[in-house]
């Protein structure tokens, strides 16, 4: 009985994930587009301040800078500028 319940539980998660994946599928790339959308506007919010554009919680992302500074790079070229534009920090 307990082995049933167990095969039974196994093929469930399995059509489950099915499932998931096959009415996920149409919108895999809109919302991997929505989502570099958003991760742009927070780079930007998190950045802005050292480019001139005044940030009201500055000091809140002045600890998240280090922590972002691994995706500048690829944020920085995806939104059209060839060279780093901050002065103080060069990454290419």
């Amino acid at each position: 009985m307990k082995d049933t319940l167990t095969r039974l539980k196994y093929w469930y998660q399995r059509a489950s994930a099915a499932g998931a994946e096959y009415y996920n599928a149409p919108y895999r790339a809109a919302i991997a587009r929505a989502k570099r959308d958003e991760d742009d506007l927070f780079m930007l919010l998190v950045f802005g301040e050292m480019m001139g554009i005044p940030n009201p919680a500055s000091w809140y992302t002045l600890e998240l800078q280090p922590l972002l500074l691994e995706r500048f790079h690829d944020w920085h070229k995806r939104m059209g500028m060839e060279r780093s534009p901050l002065d103080n920090m060069r990454c290419c």
